[in-house]
């Protein structure tokens, strides 16, 4: 019968939380001496797993099964944020390992190919979701030339102190790998608002992020009357409430929208802001929902300009990320191990935080399962789950993975 061992899975991961500790947190930012060390720790672990474990080009360990496939491939990231958390991304590349361990040592699973990823730089210390971009063949030799991170270090450079420059990039075995499970924190406080255990994803919310400028009439503070103001300041509040009641109409239970970043020109207590900047994203699993938020933002603008008092321009915009779709027939097998070993604990969700998956998902079919975040903490150091939803959620893990694998043996 297939079993994880929990004391195996809680050891391992508090071992990881060593490398880069900082109180009840961990800053173990990619590519920094404390990053390798971690990734060296991990490799070994997965070479006494009975893995064929290698650190490749950019930095990813990737633990390949000596069984034949067809393989699952399992795994998330080990890199943290400046302020991160011990179980961010640690959780499924540890889950990853213990389900082949698991997997190995049970008589009728053991035939079972499991290859285990662990990522580089999903936070984008220099680049976001190197690792998996590298493997899937996307295009990162622009940002293994040019990318810095917030000391200016280039990404190259990184790459050479880490010793890995001239190390072969591991690549993405379409032959081989059938499906990608990743499981992960929730990251947010849902599944603990509803008293669930297992969160089962089924859609990874599509993203954008825009700057509007504002722009009035630089004046003196004291002598300018307020009935004449351009204040392109007080504009963007009103700008900000409109728009909210706006997105509000359109918004479904778990759409967000967040002014990130407000800059005022020339932010001085004496001087009527002349110009106003604002740093808006918002995300939603629907992409007719999105584009229905840009409609209703670039009518709000429009009326502004109408208004013709203050303008209103987008000056900047990052390529929009579109939702990402988890795998149905990987959500089944993942609903049917919750159901199995916690009957009625479980919900279908989105993903409102972005993850290798949405990558991965592109090439191979791709699933993810939550488990319960303390508080809806994340990306700080007081990120937590209960051991006994960490213990849970792996078994769940397991009995997924040795079911789609039986499905492809089949």
């Amino acid at each position: 019968m297939l079993k994880i061992n929990p004391a195996r899975l809680l050891d391992d991961l508090r071992h990881l939380r060593t490398f880069g500790a900082t109180g009840p947190g961990v800053v173990r930012l990619s590519l920094s001496s404390v990053d390798m060390d971690a990734r060296r720790w991990l490799a070994g672990r997965m070479n006494e797993a009975g893995l064929a474990a290698t650190i490749d080009g950019v930095g990813t360990v990737f633990g390949r099964s000596r069984n034949a496939g067809p393989a699952l491939l399992i795994g998330s990231h080990t890199d943290t944020q400046p302020t991160g958390g011990w179980l961010d991304g640690a959780l499924g590349v540890i889950y990853g390992l213990e389900i082949a361990r698991a997997l190995a040592e049970c008589e009728t699973t053991r035939h079972f190919a499991v290859d285990v990823a662990s990522w580089i730089d999903e936070e984008g210390t220099f680049s976001g979701f190197l690792g998996s971009r590298s493997f899937v063949g996307e295009a990162v030799d622009e940002a293994l030339r040019h990318a810095r991170n917030r000391e200016g270090v280039l990404l190259g450079d990184a790459l050479a102190q880490a010793g890995l420059i001239g190390a072969a990039r591991v690549r993405i075995d379409r032959a081989r790998h059938k499906a990608y499970p990743e499981p992960h924190i929730e990251q947010g406080g849902r599944l603990e608002a509803h008293g669930k255990s297992i969160g089962v994803v089924t859609t990874i919310v599509g993203i954008r992020e825009l700057k509007l400028r504002l722009t009035g009439q630089r004046n003196h503070a004291g002598t300018t009357p307020m009935s004449i103001r351009r204040d392109a300041g007080a504009a963007l509040v009103a700008f900000i409430a409109r728009m909210d009641e706006a997105f509000r109409a359109i918004a479904d239970a778990d759409t967000v929208w967040t002014v990130g970043r407000i800059e005022l020109d020339p932010g001085s207590f004496s001087v009527v802001p002349g110009a106003a900047d604002m740093y808006l994203q918002f995300r939603d699993a629907s992409a007719e929902r999105l584009r229905a938020m840009e409609a209703a933002l670039a009518a709000l603008i429009r009326d502004f300009n109408a208004e013709g008092k203050i303008g209103v321009a987008m000056t900047d915009s990052e390529p929009p990320e579109a939702p990402v779709v988890m795998d149905a027939a990987l959500q089944a097998h993942i609903a049917e191990a919750a159901e199995a070993l916690a009957p009625g604990q479980w919900e279908r969700m989105p993903s409102g935080a972005s993850h290798d998956a949405q990558v991965i998902a592109h090439h191979v079919p791709a699933c993810m399962l939550f488990v319960p975040s303390i508080g809806g903490v994340s990306h700080d150091f007081i990120e937590d789950t209960a051991e006994s939803h960490i213990v849970l959620g792996c078994e769940v893990a397991a009995r997924a993975a040795a079911n789609i694998l039986a499905s492809l043996s089949a």
